[in-house]
């Protein structure tokens, strides 16, 4: 399977960068995964205009990446499940996008358009730790369809 993580931020050295380097490499055994972060001068520029102007130009740096694949957007309005739920959305795809957005989220059109909307709880989070959170479900996911002893 294939995994990609598509993200509106800063590519820059974190302190998370090693956390994310160990989740990618336990996952590896399951998917590949890729970590895209975006954050051209478009989206700089609207972050000075408004929050619509920053969605439109989230929407327009992400839809390039929505494909045919199965698109999940997380999202604060989006359901809230459970490790076992989130590895449902994981079984028997063939490849996945996760789309986290930027700090003004995203327009309802580019939503729409996505196969499933998560939340990842209803508490606010860095994009960094959302990250780190995702990727821990991932693997947690994988864990729990190959019924590996990591869940439990």
């Amino acid at each position: 399977m294939n995994i990609e993580i598509i993200s509106i931020a800063k590519k820059e050295r974190t302190i998370y960068d090693p956390l994310y380097k160990e989740l990618i490499k336990m996952i590896s055994r399951f998917a590949k995964v890729q970590d895209i972060e975006l954050f051209p001068k478009e989206i700089a520029n609207a972050h000075a205009i408004s929050p619509k102007a920053s969605q439109e130009s989230y929407t327009k740096a992400l839809e390039p990446y929505m494909a045919k694949d199965f698109n999940i957007v997380l999202h604060p309005d989006g359901k809230i499940i459970d490790s076992y739920e989130f590895s449902k959305l994981l079984n028997g795809k063939i490849a996945i996008k996760f789309f986290i957005g930027g700090a003004y989220g995203f327009e309802n059109e580019f939503l729409k358009k996505s196969d499933a909307l998560i939340s990842l709880g209803g508490i606010t989070m860095s994009h960094k730790i959302a990250k780190a959170v995702l990727l821990e479900q991932i693997y947690r996911g994988f864990s729990i369809l190959s019924n590996h002893p990591y869940h439990k």
